[in-house]
């Protein structure tokens, strides 16, 4: 079973209003992407296969049409479960896929369509919304549902901050709608690690720094933007020979500040599944633990990065440190709290 959970590939569901800039967000993460390829579901386009390095708007052909473009409305649940199959086949060599839903497409019924998909080749990843900081009063006036979508994302991007006057206004305000991380951005340009897990274009040695989220050159006249992509995050590494308590781990991430955007590594939980080490994976607050044997030889360690701005990256290392050790091998309800959040368990906690 571990296993088979471990080789799913997740579905980012990418929505938000017209002109908010999906699409340019998406192209953004083809072109840096590292060495993952991306499948994509895009809005009118249809399921389409993407080299990491295609130029998204150069695909012609490859497009399958899903009729009038608005995904929860044009296509019930089988029917986006064959695009799915097709992207999650093993020829097709695809690491993630990304649903860019259409600008009037409900969020909560496509992470339900997606939920209900039979494909056990795919797990659900998580929602993203993006919104247009200039526009977004306009928006929200002729589109009041905006908040209730907001509320449901794992992750809001805030994009075309540059063109917005009052900026901080709107972070605020955003950040008072949402449960989920708030993610500044100009352009769409949003590090794909925000989002999924990338692979490596390259053998490499040890835990993945910093400076490996982006090795990436600028296109265009848009990336010519002085700001760095990561100017504005902080990073934490954090490494542990001792295995983590299962019960204190679920309070520090249940605690998580909003800064935080995302969350991966492996962990280590000892005599509790001394089988298997658990990938972690967090956006926003999406959350889930992917169990999976421990590699023939593999040093039994705790691996985590993570990534936000705001945060105190001291206080949060000294937060992990607390997470070590000290729970009882023979308390058998100790990883309940994990087990929530592991794909098709029992307690899996359900989708708004």
């Amino acid at each position: 079973m571990a296993n088979s959970r471990s080789a799913q590939i997740p579905v980012v569901v990418l929505a938000g209003f017209l002109g908010s800039g999906k699409t340019t967000l998406l192209n953004h993460l083809l072109h840096h992407s590292g060495g993952s390829r991306i499948g994509a579901v895009v809005n009118d386009f249809g399921s389409i296969e993407i080299d990491a390095m295609a130029v998204a708007g150069a695909l012609g052909d490859s497009t399958v049409s899903l009729g009038n473009g608005c995904l929860c409305c044009a296509v019930d649940a089988s029917e986006l479960d064959t695009y799915l199959a097709r992207l999650a086949a093993p020829a097709a060599g695809i690491d993630v896929i990304v649903i860019e839903a259409s600008g009037l497409a409900e969020p909560q019924e496509l992470v339900r369509m997606v939920l209900a998909s039979e494909q056990p080749e795919i797990m659900y990843g998580g929602l993203v919304e993006v919104v247009d900081a200039a526009e977004f009063d306009d928006t929200r006036a002729r589109h009041p549902e905006i908040d209730r979508h907001l509320a449901l994302a794992d992750l809001v991007v805030v994009n075309k901050l540059d063109r917005a006057p009052d900026a901080d206004r709107v972070l605020g305000l955003v950040h008072q709608l949402t449960e989920g991380a708030v993610l500044p951005a100009t352009y769409g340009r949003v590090d794909p690690e925000f989002l999924f897990d990338c692979r490596p274009s390259e053998e490499r040695i040890g835990q993945l720094s910093f400076d490996d989220l982006h090795s990436h050159d600028g296109h265009g006249e848009h990336e010519a933007h002085p700001a760095h992509l990561h100017s504005a995050y902080d990073t934490l590494s954090f490494t542990s020979e001792t295995p983590m308590d299962p019960r204190a781990l679920m309070r520090f991430l249940d605690s998580r500040p909003e800064g935080l955007y995302r969350i991966k590594g492996y962990v280590d939980f000892g005599a509790h599944d001394p089988a298997n080490r658990y990938a972690v994976h967090a956006v926003g607050r999406f959350l889930r633990f992917l169990p999976e044997p421990w590699p023939l030889g593999a040093d039994r360690l705790t691996q985590l990065v993570l990534i936000g701005t705001g945060v105190d990256a001291d206080a949060l290392g000294k937060e992990l440190d607390a997470c070590r050790g000290g729970a009882d091998e023979d308390d058998e309800q100790a990883m309940w709290g994990v087990l929530r959040y592991v794909p098709g368990s029992e307690d899996e906690p359900g989708t708004p």
